[in-house]
């Protein structure tokens, strides 16, 4: 699943296409993915100009005019593919339609902007802009790791009491918004905290390590365009590339990087996610 660096990344693609235009035609071509889309999506969607985009979490947010915003969730393999503008230093043609794309906006600039997603496990929805603390996706979401919210204090209070690995505590989007399997365990890896060691049990000194090393490890992957593992693709359907710089990330077996280090990377399951690390640098 495309964790906060992929998404921050595709938005920041839609970005020059979308905001500031308007959708002049609004295609939703199933009743549904992972959930039923709004009812009258596309008609709401159709005439409607675009605000801003935001990302909120591993959601794209997209305020419309008339004070509602749509919500995207790209899910497992969803991809925002735009065609019919320039990106960057390339021309994209309006490219002919696929089979998985589900919901296709026409932009007044001549874009088109798909959201394509062959597991069916992405999302979109429509709720009223001053309704975002109460949206059933975004109520319960923590601080935002690269926000100003996001502090050693507030990391601290999120731990306190947590008998379950960190790992396991970073992973919790109520702690923390947007973390994902991948980023985790390299943000571990830096600070050299074990996986394994109990959330409420890890230091303030140790703590002060974590809250530095989340925001370098996540602006360095959005630097890079995000991991393409599997299905990410940046919305120009570039690949990102920070997948090249993984110290412990699917490295089983192989040599640890840390300077001085003469470990090799292992991994364990924690809760159904394979976790990757050193057990000879990371305590």
């Amino acid at each position: 699943m495309p964790e906060l660096p992929e998404v921050e990344t595709v938005r920041r693609g839609l970005e020059p296409v979308m905001a500031g235009r308007k959708i002049i035609a609004a295609d939703v071509r199933r009743a549904d993915l992972r959930w039923p889309f709004p009812p009258d999506m596309g008609a709401r969607l159709t005439g409607r100009g675009v605000l801003r985009l935001r990302r909120r979490s591993k959601y794209i947010l997209v305020d419309l005019e008339g004070d509602e915003t749509l919500l995207i969730h790209l899910g497992m393999s969803g991809r925002m593919q735009v065609s019919g503008s320039k990106l960057g230093n390339f021309e994209h043609e309006i490219q002919p339609l696929e089979k998985h794309d589900h919901v296709v906006l026409d932009m007044d600039n001549g874009a088109r902007v798909a959201f394509n997603d062959a597991r069916r496990f992405g999302a979109m929805d429509l709720f009223p802009t001053d309704q975002e603390a109460s949206q059933k996706l975004l109520a319960n979401l923590g601080p935002e790791p690269l926000g100003n919210g996001f502090s050693v204090e507030t990391l601290c209070q999120g731990f306190e009491g947590k008998k379950a690995p960190v790992k396991n505590a970073l992973l919790d989007q109520r702690i923390v918004a947007g973390l994902g399997n991948i980023y985790v365990c390299e943000v571990l890896h830096r600070t050299g905290i074990s996986p394994k060691r109990q959330a409420g049990a890890i230091s303030v000194q140790r703590i002060e390590t974590l809250v530095p090393a989340i925001r370098e490890v996540l602006f360095e992957a959005i630097d890079a365009g995000g991991s393409s593992l599997r299905d990410h693709r940046q919305a120009d359907g570039a690949l990102g590339y920070f997948q090249h710089r993984f110290q412990v990330y699917g490295r089983e077996g192989s040599a640890c990087r840390r300077s001085g280090c003469s470990g090799s990377i292992a991994r364990i399951v924690q809760s159904g996610r394979s976790s990757f690390y050193c057990p000879q640098c990371q305590r």
